[in-house]
């Protein structure tokens, strides 16, 4: 083979292999496209769930705040709740917002045992946060304030009630969250749900802030 021969042969195949690449770089920027495509939808989805949740907590706020005082001639807040027990279930869900932030820390650094460490010590005191809400429950349905006792336990039992069963909910999404990274490590997409999942745990704090200010201390005070 001549030398024009040897480089029309380059040529050609340079040609091809250009082709070749520039057929496949559409298909690589469709791809990118539709991953990113994917993270938009997520995170938009997640916002309106969370923001959903917030309309139907700020439903219940109203319906106590008309619903307070509807006593029927039973026991009142003042009667029945207990400051010190209150406080407790407080400092249980703020500290475990605070181990919850220890646990997303330790996801960026991938770090075990922030991260381990923090997600355990969140669910057992979410886990605490529950078994004090359930004894206040019983107590009170032991004394006969139960929620069809009067308007203001019904309204009381739906807000508190509706609240513990997000933070019952979150222990789950916790536990899935663990035991996803065990098994997978801290790929993207679990490093979303993670970021999704502490979103989520704090707004209950901050529901809970609520809570505590309008239904336990107003209450306490009227």
């Amino acid at each position: 083979m001549s030398i024009a021969q040897e480089t029309a042969s380059g040529h050609d195949s340079y040609i091809g292999v250009g082709r070749r690449s520039s057929a496949a770089l559409p298909r690589f920027e469709h791809a990118q496209r539709t991953l990113a495509s994917k993270r938009v939808i997520s995170a938009y989805g997640f916002w309106i769930f969370l923001l959903s949740d917030i309309i139907m907590f700020s439903a219940f706020f109203a319906a106590y705040a008309v619903l307070s005082g509807q006593t029927s001639g039973g026991p009142s807040g003042k009667d029945l709740f207990s400051i010190t027990r209150v406080a407790l279930e407080t400092a249980c869900l703020l500290l475990s917002s605070f181990a919850c932030g220890v646990a997303s820390i330790g996801a960026r650094a991938r770090n075990d045992s922030m991260y381990y460490g923090g997600m355990t010590a969140t669910a057992l005191l979410g886990a605490a946060f529950l078994l004090l809400e359930i004894r206040e429950f019983s107590g009170l349905i032991a004394q006969g304030a139960g929620p069809t006792r009067s308007a203001f336990l019904s309204s009381f039992f739906a807000l508190v009630g509706c609240h513990g069963l997000h933070v019952t909910l979150g222990l789950l999404w916790l536990l899935t969250m663990m035991a996803q990274v065990f098994a997978k490590g801290y790929r993207a997409d679990i490093m979303r749900r993670i970021l999704c999942f502490a979103l989520f745990w704090h707004t209950l704090d901050i529901i809970w802030v609520g809570i505590f200010t309008v239904v336990y201390l107003m209450g306490m005070a009227l």
